[in-house]
């Protein structure tokens, strides 16, 4: 038998391991197991040093991401530029380190048409809205804003934007009245966290009703902070699309099955 998990805290609510089962049911795997393991930071060494051969990767969510990297053997290029890994995977009892976070985000924009943007906003300064910078950069513009309520925890998105060649404006999430006419906004708060902040994503600049938001909660769905900015006319991309594609490349990272079956996976996940 061959396992897997998605680890994190709180994790009952994820559908990681929905994702991936389905994946290894389309691809035959049927000596394959995954599921999900309550973790949090100090638990994590423990975990590692317990699992057998048997294992052959990780899915890491809040709030792993970066705890994991002195823990690893190896990190890949992208999770060591982000400061954040969210995928391990075990090869000859060591421990390798990727991001697909970045790739989910990507993927999950361009399925829903975006191609190229001038302008972002990240909400969060976290692990993800590390990635967030990456995807951003790969979308076109070399700056973005960042905002967040304490501008003094900033610190792993501030490396990450130098290790990425990209510039930073911290502003804080007070200032959003200002800030909202950029094209893309990329909320990467918790569950909860930006409801209050809904009713100042309107349209407030020519063309910022025709611009995306990306928020990266997928439960529970619609947040109110979609349906401010649909009923504002933005395209609104929810967490589910981005899951769905990262899990994807973690399952090919972890299986050497490529490509994932996408459409078996999608098909697992609820209705957006």
């Amino acid at each position: 038998m061959r396992r897997a998990a998605v680890l994190g805290s709180p994790i009952a609510h994820s559908l990681s391991p929905a994702l991936h089962r389905a994946g290894y049911a389309a691809l035959g795997l049927s000596d394959w197991h995954y599921e999900a393991v309550e973790c949090d930071e100090a638990g994590l060494p423990g975990f590692l040093d317990g699992l057998d051969a048997s294992w052959a990767g990780l899915s890491l969510t809040m709030p792993l991401k970066r705890t994991v990297l002195p823990l690893l053997d190896e990190v890949s290029p992208l999770a060591a530029t982000v400061g954040g890994a969210n995928t391990v995977l075990f090869d000859d009892g060591r421990r390798l380190g990727h991001n697909t976070d970045v790739y989910g985000i990507v993927a999950a924009l361009r399925e829903a048409g975006v191609g190229t943007v001038s302008s972002a906003l990240i909400l969060g300064g976290g692990a993800t809205a590390a990635s967030a910078l990456a995807a951003v950069r790969d979308l076109g513009p070399d700056t973005a804003t960042v905002a967040v309520r304490n501008l003094d925890r900033l610190g792993g998105v501030h490396e990450a934007a130098e290790r990425l060649g990209m510039t930073i404006r911290p502003r804080p999430l007070t200032d959003l009245p200002t800030l909202v006419e950029a094209e893309l906004v990329i909320s990467t708060l918790p569950a909860g966290a930006a409801d209050g902040l809904a009713p100042e994503l309107q349209a407030r600049a020519p063309g910022a009703a025709h611009g995306v938001l990306f928020d990266v909660v997928y439960t529970p769905w619609p947040t109110k902070l979609a349906l401010t900015a649909r009923s504002a006319g933005r395209t609104v991309v929810g967490g589910l699309p981005m899951l769905l594609h990262q899990a994807a490349r973690q399952l090919e990272l972890m299986t050497g099955h490529s490509p994932a079956p996408v459409e078996a996976m999608r098909a697992a996940l609820p209705p957006p």
